[in-house]
């Protein structure tokens, strides 16, 4: 298990940092076009419903399909099962594109009715573009999870790579002449090519039978595990749109503050917190399948650790870099100085929910590894409500930088109900390891903060990025020296597994 971690993680991380640096670039060129204009805001508040739909059907799947498959392929039925999971995937796609771009005129009038009639228009078109996309997003969504469940993650990170290179070199060519329409017309043409990818792959391969009939009963049994799954994801979407609503009755810039700052601070969250979540995963499902109890609960506190140790550090170094990191990436353009200021305010209320979210990923695969994911849709659930609540009140209070503040704390109240209820299911874990280690990787940031804190006092008014550099190199020396000096669990289990494959 930990050599296959190790592997698995230098390759993933290494695929995954690709797809996140792809998406930040996507939005700096979003930023140098339309800047925080009411442009910006509706392009990216028309991209919330179907990106719901996507993320349903993509993180859904490989949580619902990587159990499933591998237990398939046990009873010597695995290129069957994917056929039918493809072309019943498909079909409900296909739906669900069609329906989405009929009430596409209908619902963007509803969710955002402060946006000016332009804004509106660019909201209602884009989002039928994006719900074009769904179709393909179902087929490339199943064949992601086949590559997951056999532990070819980058192949995935790749495939969604083409997609935001794509709507990237659209923007390029066609932003002049029709604005955001074109960043939504090149993530269509980009699910295409990413489709065209995959299917090259496993084509070849005859991995999937696709020549038999649909077999609706067996679709049907395995969507009864996937939309417990799906439906978690999408209201995590929803609590996401939800900020977005109450910042779109901020005034125009908010959305886009929100965004930028969310995808930003996120980041961490993004290439750690799901690479070593997915990693896990297939090694859980392996775990249940031959019922080793210890080897699950071991993987999940290892999982824990080791999220923590890579994430606190990241966080807590980008907090301390922010204004530097927004004048970097977005000021430029039409993106201002004080669009920069408004970005990085809200950049640190999202401190919170990248923490508590991420740590979660890995109880969410617990769950879902015991096929359990109805559970986490009911506490999912319960926080839309808290959400709400919570951007009421802060909104109210601080504007649209109560938004991240609220996410932040609805994040808190999630982990801690979903960490209550998997505690139970499995009989406990060894809470004395946690927190002894997360203790001793609390005590090493602090020891990195106070050396990045007077690092920066030294190189105040160097070059922008010159400035960064130096304090990122400053501060990882002394996080890995303390950690290594505090002997922290998870670092030295990654410190091994690192030498083991250098050896």
């Amino acid at each position: 298990m930990k050599s296959k971690l190790g592997i698995a993680s230098i390759l993933f991380i290494g695929a995954t940092l690709l797809l996140k640096v792809s998406g930040l670039i996507r939005d700096m060129v979003i930023a140098y076009y339309f800047g925080d204009s009411y442009v910006a805001d509706a392009y990216l508040a028309a991209f919330i419903i179907p990106n719901m739909l996507i993320l349903f059907m993509t993180n859904g799947m490989k949580n619902a399909l990587v159990p499933s498959y591998i237990e398939s392929v046990e009873e010597n039925r695995g290129k069957v099962y994917l056929g039918q999971v493809f072309k019943g995937s498909f079909v409900l796609a296909f739906i669900l594109s069609i329906i989405g771009m009929l009430i596409a005129p209908v619902l963007m009038p509803l969710l955002y009715p402060d946006f000016n009639e332009e804004a509106t228009q660019i909201a209602t078109w884009v989002t039928i573009i994006f719900f074009a996309c769904i179709s393909f997003v179902g087929m490339n969504s199943v064949l992601e999870a086949f590559f997951d469940a056999e532990s070819k993650f980058s192949l995935s990170i790749v495939s969604q790579i083409i997609v935001i290179l794509s709507s990237i070199f659209a923007a390029f060519l066609f932003a002049n002449q029709i604005g955001a329409y074109s960043l939504a017309l090149g993530y269509l043409a980009g699910t295409i090519f990413s489709l065209i990818f995959k299917l090259f792959i496993v084509v070849p391969r005859k991995v999937m039978d696709v020549k038999q009939k649909i077999d609706w009963g067996e679709v049907r049994q395995f969507y009864w595990i996937f939309l417990p799954v799906g439906l978690t994801v999408a209201v995590g979407q929803v609590n996401l749109m939800v900020g977005v609503i109450f910042a779109s009755h901020q005034g125009e810039g908010a959305v886009t503050y929100i965004n930028y700052a969310k995808n930003l601070v996120h980041m961490p969250q993004a290439i750690f917190g799901v690479t070593i979540a997915t990693i896990i995963f297939p090694l859980l499902s392996k775990a249940v399948t031959v019922n080793d109890t210890d080897q699950f609960k071991r993987g999940i506190e290892k999982g824990l650790t080791t999220m923590y140790l890579v994430l606190l550090p990241a966080v807590i170094g980008m907090m301390l870099l922010m204004p530097n990191l927004i004048e970097l990436f977005y000021e430029r353009g039409a993106f201002s100085e004080e669009a920069t200021v408004a970005t990085t305010q809200v950049a640190y209320l999202y401190f919170g929910s990248v923490v508590f979210f991420s740590l979660n990923n890995v109880i969410n695969k617990g769950f879902y590894t015991m096929k359990k994911g109805h559970l986490i849709l009911i506490i999912s659930s319960v926080s839309i409500a808290f959400n709400v609540l919570f951007n009421f009140l802060f909104a109210e209070w601080l504007g649209y930088l109560g938004i991240p503040l609220a996410a932040s704390l609805m994040a808190f109240f999630y982990t801690a109900a979903c960490l209550v209820v998997f505690v139970r299911l499995v009989g406990g874990l060894d809470f004395k390891y946690l927190l002894k280690d997360y203790l001793k990787i609390t005590l090493a940031v602090a020891v990195m903060s106070g050396a990045v804190l007077g690092v920066q006092q030294l190189v105040a008014g160097w070059p922008n990025l010159l400035e960064i550099v130096v304090v990122a190199i400053v501060g990882a020396i002394f996080f890995i020296g303390a950690a290594y000096l505090l002997k922290a669990h998870a670092f030295l289990f990654l410190l091994r597994n690192i030498t083991k494959r250098k050896g």
